[in-house]
């Protein structure tokens, strides 16, 4: 009997953490499916949840916001012996350098399929600030070079991007994949009744400024000086490697003068969505955010803004309201609405579930992925 041939995919990603909240999912289905894996991220905390897996962990010390050249070029030549030596079937990059350098690595090493999955186009392309602006005509030179190669498949989630990419960056659109989102595992999501003690709206993302977090902590401000009692919450933290993240001492004087509490990073998302009557999150551009998704399958209403990403989990009206982007004022009044409109919150919860159950279930995604995956062995 001949020998059934196991094909590898190995998943480029820069932080464990990132890998463990929103591919690691997507991971247990390739492995069902029959493909052997290997992780190759900078190992923190989660080492050893990846490889209880039964994945192979390879760390690299690639910082994401590293700016030393010769360093950054060590770097993909270790990629490069990497995938020379694992030689795997297919390499999945998450996110820009992991795009960049991954798509460069598998070149040199002659990789035959690549899958390129930009989860949103990040801070080149949501920040107005001088730096990002630079970058971006470079960014996008570099995804023409090295996105249009053969037997190569970028995955965007919103169509926004997918446009943006095509139009201004040269991507072929042959070559790409709509996904919409990371999915969300419903059974670990699910409905719960809302808490009585008063509404608390809780903001959950990492604390950077093109999140909203400052549209976020002003509303929470206009709406107490108006007398309005509610518990306003950041669950998160900073992140130092991201030029847009929020000083921890402008975190803790929002906290220490009253606008909202700071909770910190916490990894039980679940029970912080139960203890919430609203969530929301004012971000400036996103992929698709996978905390909307997850808030909607628990069946909690969504406020977030009217922009690409956002608009792909909130329909306005049904499950959530959309506000103009940097619009603290926009902002407050919606959250308003909610805050005083029990039953309208209930409405918009239980048809957030039936679209998180129909549209975004990581068994959507991961089917949609693993076709990608069989496309391009074929």
């Amino acid at each position: 009997m001949k020998q059934k041939i196991t094909k590898k995919i190995l998943y480029f990603v820069t932080e464990d953490w990132y890998f463990c909240s929103h591919r690691l999912e997507l991971a247990r289905a390739a492995k069902r499916a029959g493909f052997d894996i290997i992780v190759v991220t900078r190992v923190l905390q989660h080492g050893d949840k990846i490889t209880a897996e039964g994945f192979k962990l390879l760390p690299i010390d690639l910082m994401r916001r590293g700016r030393n050249p010769w360093r950054e070029i060590k770097k993909i030549n270790e990629l490069v012996r990497i995938y020379r030596r694992e030689r795997p079937d297919i390499v999945h990059h998450v996110a820009l350098k992991p795009v960049l350098y991954g798509s460069l690595a598998a070149h040199i090493a002659r990789i035959p399929a690549v899958v390129n999955a930009l989860a949103g186009l990040g801070y080149v392309f949501t920040s107005s600030q001088r730096q990002a602006r630079l970058l971006r005509p470079f960014i996008l030179l570099a995804y023409r070079l090295l996105l249009n190669r053969a037997n190569t498949r970028v995955i965007v989630q919103n169509p926004d991007d997918l446009n943006l990419l095509v139009r201004q960056g040269g991507l072929d659109q042959s070559r790409t994949a709509l996904i919409r989102g990371s999915g969300v595992d419903t059974n670990a999501y699910f409905p719960t009744v809302e808490p009585k003690n008063g509404p608390i709206v809780v903001f959950a993302s990492r604390m950077l400024w093109d999140k909203g977090v400052g549209e976020f902590a002003a509303a929470a401000r206009l709406l107490r000086d108006t007398g309005v009692n509610c518990r306003f919450v950041l669950v998160g933290d900073g992140d130092s490697a991201n030029p847009a993240s929020v000083p921890t001492e402008k975190l803790l004087d929002w906290q220490h003068s009253g606008v909202v509490e700071w909770w910190g990073r916490r990894d039980d998302m679940p029970n912080v969505f139960s203890l919430a009557n609203i969530v929301c999150l004012p971000s400036y551009r996103e992929g698709l955010p996978k905390v909307l998704i997850e808030a909607a399958a628990c069946g909690r209403a969504i406020v977030a803004s009217d922009v690409p990403g956002c608009r792909e989990i909130v329909r306005h009206g049904e499950n959530g309201l959309l506000v103009p982007v940097r619009d603290a004022e926009a902002l407050a009044a919606a959250l308003r609405e909610l805050i005083d409109d029990p039953a309208l919150r209930q409405q918009m919860g239980i048809r957030g579930r039936e679209i998180a159950e129909a549209e975004f279930s990581i068994e959507k995604v991961a089917q949609e992925t693993i076709a990608v995956y069989r496309s391009l062995l074929v």
